[in-house]
């Protein structure tokens, strides 16, 4: 089984052992030894008929219910935390959420009650961070989610009319612009911590071109889960693998939504 993104070839890893644990692969007349393929499928073998693969209408279900946690979280949060402890809400969901993200990432099993707890504590820090930028520019959340949602859906449209693809040149690129810029905020929050201003997230040109690339790189990530998608069923991952691949859309949206978010308060005026 051979795949050109390190994620689904973890997962496809994962899910073979699965398969030889716990069952045998057969012929289309039941002879052992032979997996039966999907029709297209080029060398994936596919599930036994006793595990139900992942399809992308699992995916698309599953990214819609991990968004209504988010957004109920979200709207809890909002009303239920008050202002006095915003701030160490806001900090403490996201160190929360940032180790449950690793977790999931590095995971060579799909765990959908890790990817819920996630959405649900990213819910909180999307609420607070949200709650933070509303109250100094009132309407700046809806727009935020106006153009996060207008750029999915175009990503979304450019990926399946072909207009850029997730070839193996262009995923190596993504995952060390990711890593980098990653890096980059790291460093950034830990200076802003002993007073250090790099000049990255104060409203300068250079916070808006940072904010920029950071906004291109999390537009062009959701290649990489439509990858993803199309490579898992391929390969005949099980149904529950769609929870993993439902968690890479939800991360880039949560990171385009607060790129965004940030780069719209820079043109709000000091009012």
């Amino acid at each position: 089984m051979k795949t050109s993104n390190p994620v689904l070839a973890r997962l496809g890893q994962a899910a073979e052992r699965e398969r030889a644990t716990g069952y045998a692969p057969t012929g289309p007349y039941g002879q052992p030894g032979y997996p039966q393929q999907y029709p297209g499928a080029t060398g994936y073998p596919a599930a036994p008929p006793t595990v139900t693969p992942m399809s992308i209408d699992d995916v698309v279900v599953k990214t819609v219910v991990l968004l209504g946690i988010l957004g109920a979280s979200a709207a809890a949060a909002w009303v239920l935390v008050p202002d006095a402890l915003l701030g160490v809400a806001w900090i403490g969901a996201a160190v929360v959420g940032l180790v449950l993200g690793l977790i999931i990432s590095f995971s060579r099993m799909a765990n959908p009650a890790l990817v819920i707890a996630y959405a649900v504590v990213e819910g909180v820090f999307v609420g607070m961070v949200s709650k933070a930028f509303n109250s100094l520019y009132d309407g700046i959340v809806l727009q935020a989610v106006v153009a996060s949602f207008g750029v999915f859906f175009l990503m979304a449209m450019l990926y399946k009319a072909r207009v850029i693809r997730a070839t193996p040149k262009f995923v190596r690129g993504m995952v060390a612009a990711m890593v980098g810029l990653f890096a980059v905020m790291l460093i950034n929050l830990v200076l802003a911590l002993f007073g250090v201003n790099t000049g990255l997230r104060d409203g300068s040109p250079l916070a808006i071109g940072f904010s920029l690339v950071c906004i291109v790189v999390a537009s062009l990530s959701f290649v990489l889960s439509f990858a993803e998608v199309e490579e898992g069923v391929r390969m005949g991952l099980p149904q529950r693998y769609s929870w993993t691949a439902a968690f890479g859309i939800l991360v880039s949206l949560v990171w385009l939504y607060i790129e965004i978010l940030r780069l719209l308060s820079y043109f709000q005026g000091d009012d």
